[in-house]
């Protein structure tokens, strides 16, 4: 990203991404057997072997300070590298690129560069690791997707791994619930169903845990590959009705592409979810009408075949396009009666660990290679250490912070709940920013209580 005529900054990049295991090649020559996944594929083996070797220097040395604690994550001028092992003798190992700034010298001379060594935070990237490994578990494919679009992305959303719920009022979402009863009452199969409306959730009967982790595979790999722009309301003339019979816009995100191809494959990805002290396997069947997803969990020891796709199809589709015409008819009455967008004085981020939900008005857009905020990277980091800070203690607390540009920064925990807020007020003091804060959650939290 270019910051002038003079000198160009570029954020933090991934360099490598590498799955190992140190006993399956433990002769010399079979160093190769380690390796279980490298990106970039591109690589040549002796490097990849190297690279490999020197992580696991790193980690039995650090094992010689605190067995049971190896490293975590190695800082160099250039780099940053993340380490993790999820099982005995598994490890995921990510390296990033440090963000830096390419200044020009005269005579023509080769550009200087200065790494921002500090400007990357452990949590983020570690917390990034992690959902790796969930996502890995969740699916055979994920893990690979989303080490592969791991960029500059990353921040305090990551360290959350939230779900973002979509606001709907009671007659919409009762629509909802109706459509996912029928459905699993003809479709005797299903065993589970998740509902999202313009990547937010509004209904899942996944537990909690397989839920998130589902969301953040959806979310950051299958929807962005898929992604089409949203119809306007009910009386848009691209809903055309035939014969009384609603021509729908409903299609299989997973399986076939084309029902209507005779060659078509109708095999669908696989997923693990918790069972009690065990896994069940289930087939992921995501089915989309303009911003509206469907996801249809079946066992996995049922064979798909083509009729049970053009039966689902038959029956979603139409009622799926109807339901995604009126979500945005609705959502659109309540923008026009809450009036028009104004710039607000202050930008938030809220999460609440008991349900996992999560709100944002300063991501414009977040998906795995792409994440667009409203607010200079400087105060993301801020917002980054007061959650350390918060990570420290388990008692609830407040954390107020003067920018040096001039913003106020504040952090409150409280009741398992976590509020960031970034205020754009320059002549403001300690008391009129805490009012303002308060005054946030009494609009925007209202039904949820915060400790003063």
């Amino acid at each position: 990203m270019a910051t002038g005529m003079q000198e160009k900054q570029y954020t933090p990049s991934l360099l490598s991404f590498f799955i190992y295991n140190p006993s399956f090649g433990p002769r010399e020559g079979e160093e190769e057997k380690k390796i279980l996944f490298y990106h970039p594929c591109d690589v040549e083996k002796n490097e990849k072997i190297r690279n490999v070797g020197l992580c696991e220097a790193i980690v039995q040395f650090t094992r010689t300070f605190c067995p049971t604690k190896p490293a975590k994550s190695l800082h160099t001028q250039k780099n940053r590298q993340f380490f993790f092992e999820p099982e005995d003798n598994f490890w995921i190992v990510m390296v990033v690129r440090n963000p830096m700034i390419e200044k020009p010298n005269k005579d023509g001379k080769p550009p200087t560069i200065e790494y921002q060594e500090e400007e990357i935070l452990d949590t983020v990237y570690g917390a990034v690791l992690r959902q790796c490994y969930s996502i890995v578990m969740l699916s055979q494919r994920g893990c690979i997707e989303l080490g592969l679009h791991l960029e500059s992305s990353c921040d305090l959303l990551d360290v959350f791994g939230g779900i973002s719920f979509f606001p709907l009022d009671k007659m919409t979402y009762l629509k909802i619930q109706s459509f996912v009863n029928r459905v699993e009452e003809s479709l005797s199969l299903v065993k589970y169903t998740a509902f999202l409306y313009n990547d937010q959730l509004i209904w899942s009967g996944l537990e909690q845990d397989d839920m998130r982790i589902l969301y953040k595979y959806l979310t950051t790999s299958l929807f962005p590959r898929h992604s089409e722009p949203e119809l306007a309301g009910r009386d848009s003339p691209l809903r055309p009705e035939v014969a009384g019979n609603l021509l729908h816009y409903g299609r299989f995100l997973t399986g076939p592409a084309n029902l209507k191809d005779p060659e078509a494959k109708f095999r669908f990805p696989k997923i693990f979810v918790n069972k009690e002290d065990s896994y069940e396997e289930l087939h992921l069947i995501v089915y989309k009408a303009m911003s509206a997803a469907a996801c249809f969990m079946i066992s996995a020891s049922v064979e798909l075949t083509r009729e049970f796709c053009e039966q689902l199809d038959s029956l979603v589709g139409p009622q799926l396009t109807l339901l995604a015409s009126d979500i945005c008819e609705q959502f659109n009455i309540n923008r026009r009666i809450s009036g028009p967008d104004k710039e607000p004085q202050f930008k938030f981020i809220y999460f609440n660990h008991m349900n996992l939900a999560e709100k944002s008005t300063i991501h414009m857009r977040k998906t795995a290679s792409v994440s667009l905020t409203s607010v200079h990277p400087d105060l993301m980091k801020i917002l980054g250490d007061i959650n350390c800070d918060f990570a420290r203690v388990d008692e609830d607390e407040e954390i107020i912070v003067k920018a040096m540009t001039d913003y106020w920064v504040v952090g409150k925990k409280s009741d398992q709940r976590e509020l960031y807020v970034i205020l754009n007020q320059k002549n403001a003091n300690l008391i009129e920013v805490n009012e303002e804060v308060k005054r946030l959650c009494a609009t925007q939290f209202n039904n949820i209580f915060f400790l003063d």
